[in-house]
């Protein structure tokens, strides 16, 4: 047993489908399989009841979990102490919209807190067209936002992490006897319009595509709300794996499927002006970032060739 195995376990625990810890890993789905059969012959006990709809805990598992949290935070926590961090520091102001502050940087400013401690970063919630206005008049010195909703030609950006998007049913739904849903028969069921960070726009520009259109029966900017009616049986949606949970508030489960269409990916990154001269703090939050995201994804790259 390694710190691997119980990493790939607590993912699989937490996303609930093997495919999905893998995303968040960005690693292949057979290293995740391998890692937990290897895991439950050490422990001589089964973790998950495979299902077509995803993995299950066992009881088993869910003791697992607790210790193997408990063992990956006190391993974290001595990394923390031994890492040496960095005097350099500074001063910047960060916008992020609705769904990257909510679902994205709040570990990221943690990290970047311990990492870096004279780093003063001034974060603003604000929609996408107020944080273009922001950039452009030099009130923010960059932005964390879906970089897939930019379409302005003077800003850049650089794409930190891409989402899938996927289709949310409750619990128990006819679509999860399938590998995949037609939108043909999505269309038929009621459906939860997300309007937050430009949700719906991109939702009908997807749907456009094809002869379908959803049949709308709540439009609401709350994901919890959003959730809650998923999980309820009041209506399908899709999102993004990035604010996807399997569970709603009242405990109940949600189920992720792929659809037989591919739908463009959630785009996560960073923006900036053009021309932009760059300050050390600004350095400091590019470099953590593209260490984070960008330099893993070119290591993989690179090992597939």
């Amino acid at each position: 047993m390694n710190l691997r195995h119980l990493k790939y376990f607590v993912a699989t625990a937490e996303t609930g489908q093997v495919s999905r810890a893998a995303n968040a890993l960005a690693i292949s789905q057979s290293s995740v399989t391998s890692a937990i059969k290897e895991l439950e012959i050490t422990l001589g006990a089964d973790l998950f009841q495979r299902s077509s709809t995803g993995m299950e805990m066992t009881d088993a598992g869910r003791e697992f979990l607790a210790a193997s949290r408990e063992i990956l935070e006190k391993v974290d926590e001595a990394r923390k102490l031994t890492s040496r961090r960095s005097e350099e520091g500074g001063r910047l102001t960060l916008a992020a919209t609705y769904t990257v502050i909510g679902y994205f940087l709040p570990y990221h400013l943690d990290r970047l807190s311990r990492l870096h401690p004279n780093l003063d970063i001034q974060v603003s919630e604000l929609n996408r067209e107020s944080i273009e206005d922001g950039l452009f008049s030099n009130r923010f010195d960059l932005a964390v936002v879906l970089t897939s909703n930019l379409t302005n030609p003077d800003l850049e950006s650089e794409t930190l992490l891409k989402s899938s998007r996927r289709l949310w049913v409750p619990n128990g739904h006819r679509f999860l006897g399938s590998n995949k849903a037609t939108f043909e028969a999505i269309a038929e069921e009621d459906y939860i319009m997300l309007t937050v960070d430009e949700a719906a726009h991109t939702t009908i520009k997807y749907w456009s595509q094809t002869n379908f259109l959803p049949k709308t029966k709540l439009r609401t900017s709350s994901v919890e709300a959003t959730r809650s009616m998923v999980a309820n049986g009041q209506g399908v949606t899709i999102l993004s794996d990035m604010v996807y949970r399997p569970w709603s508030l009242e405990g109940k489960r949600i189920e992720t499927l792929s659809t037989n269409i591919d739908i463009p990916t959630m785009n996560v990154g960073l923006a900036w002006r053009k021309g932009t001269e760059f300050t050390p703090a600004m350095n400091l939050l590019m470099d953590y970032f593209k260490q984070s995201f960008v330099a893993p994804q070119m290591a993989q790259f690179a090992g597939r060739k």
